[in-house]
């Protein structure tokens, strides 16, 4: 296993179970980029903020993967995020919805690129549609 892998693992590790936002603060370096459903975010504290906001959305989130990749200094996750929604679900407007206590279960992909022993660039992917649908955050003919 690889340094990519290490990370990606330690990463989705700090944010499943019981969320450790400083142990996951520690895996991205300053400069980080990431691409969020959010948007693109710039910094370490931004990165952390979004993780911050969708820990606390649901705090016992976990993860099954389906497929693992390395190449080089990039390790890529596909799999499933599932858990309860019982927190406030931050929009990327700045509004909050209320929780649902709803289970859900989003099928994703993160890619996390390594430089200097840190995640300097990060990608994820999921249906945000189908999040929000199985929280019942949706109108009826959606």
């Amino acid at each position: 296993m690889g340094e990519a892998r290490e990370l990606m693992d330690r990463l989705t590790a700090a944010v499943t179970g019981s969320p450790d936002l400083e142990a996951l603060a520690e895996l991205y370096a300053q400069d980080v980029v990431a691409v969020t459903p959010h948007g693109e975010l710039r910094g370490r504290e931004a990165v952390v903020a979004w993780w911050r906001e969708l820990t606390e959305a649901v705090p016992d989130a976990s993860y099954e993967p389906v497929n693992s990749y390395e190449a080089g200094d990039t390790a890529i996750d596909e799999g499933f995020y599932t858990g309860r929604n019982t927190g406030p679900v931050r929009l990327p407007s700045g509004e909050s919805l209320p929780p649902t206590n709803r289970e859900f279960k989003i099928r994703g992909v993160d890619l996390a690129t390594v430089r200097d022993g840190r995640i300097a660039g990060y990608r994820v992917y999921f249906d945000q549609m189908s999040f929000l649908g199985q929280l019942g955050l949706l109108p009826e003919e959606c």
